[in-house]
């Protein structure tokens, strides 16, 4: 039966296996992501929902119009859709003590000027948790910049605005959200000018070196991110943090993320904390 506006097409709940695979290349040339068979109905639930902002009922269809779509079109949208963003205010707070440590060590040994790469920035709370121990350890006076990238722009959206719950900033420190928070009418916490002014926030994609930055950063934070890639994405972008990093400063990767075996020209500190060999 054709759709009418009495019988409306049902939209299609799961995908077929042909389409997913398509789907999944799709994903891995334009970002790096593996999407093994498990993921298919992840997927599905998430194109699904974009399929309804469209107005298409069947995969298959919205997979013509990814192919045909131009790149900075619909496979953007296709990546927001397919990005997981997972993150919260100091998530694995260890990472922020070690920061905090090696910023008051420069300091004290004269370093004026300081540079911080949050590689994964998803929603913003990494970035400006790092921005917040900058602040609390440097003095005013320090020329302190952050670049934080996400290959999400609606993540990167939600970044720039700064606009958290009251659920959001649960795990900031009362002290900390006082000083670099504003409650805002409707309940919600906007971050400050004090952090705002140390961030820069860009689109990256981390699966397409060689990266538009010259650095030297003191600290790379790319942490959860290389889970969702296979060891020669890894590589690529071990490289890159490579080249970007200075002689003596730190790469810092999630607590559940081995580099065993892909290490290259790192060398271990301690769990999830690497410097160049």
């Amino acid at each position: 039966m054709l759709a009418t506006a009495e019988h409306p097409q049902q939209q299609e709940t799961e995908i077929d296996p042909r389409t997913f695979h398509r789907i999944a290349e799709i994903v891995y040339a334009k970002a790096g992501i593996v999407l093994g068979d498990k993921k298919e109905a992840l997927v599905a639930a998430r194109i699904g929902k974009r399929m309804r902002q469209l107005g298409l009922t069947r995969y298959r269809d919205y997979l013509t119009l990814l192919e045909k779509a131009p790149e900075d079109g619909e496979p953007v949208e296709m990546l927001n859709a397919i990005s997981t963003n997972v993150t919260q205010f100091f998530r694995e707070p260890a990472h922020f003590d070690r920061l905090a440590g090696w910023l008051a060590h420069w300091h004290a040994q004269g370093q004026t000027r300081f540079r911080l790469w949050c590689a994964a920035a998803s929603s913003g709370e990494e970035p400006y948790c790092l921005a917040i121990m900058a602040r609390e350890t440097l003095p005013a006076t320090a020329d302190v910049r952050i670049l934080a990238t996400d290959l999400s722009t609606r993540a990167l959206a939600e970044a720039c605005a700064g606009h958290y719950s009251a659920e959001d900033v649960q795990p900031v420190p009362r002290d900390l959200l006082t000083r670099y928070f504003h409650k805002t009418a409707d309940g919600r916490f906007q971050v400050a000018p004090a952090l705002t002014t140390l961030l820069k926030f860009a689109r990256l994609n981390l699966a397409h070196p060689p990266y538009p930055m010259h650095g030297p950063f003191d600290v790379i934070f790319c942490r959860n991110v290389m889970i969702y890639f296979d060891n020669e994405v890894r590589r690529r972008l071990l490289d890159e943090c490579h080249r970007l990093l200075r002689p003596d400063g730190f790469l810092v990767v999630g607590h559940s993320e081995s580099l065993s075996g892909i290490l290259g020209h790192f060398k271990s500190v301690e769990p999830s904390i690497y410097t160049k060999a």
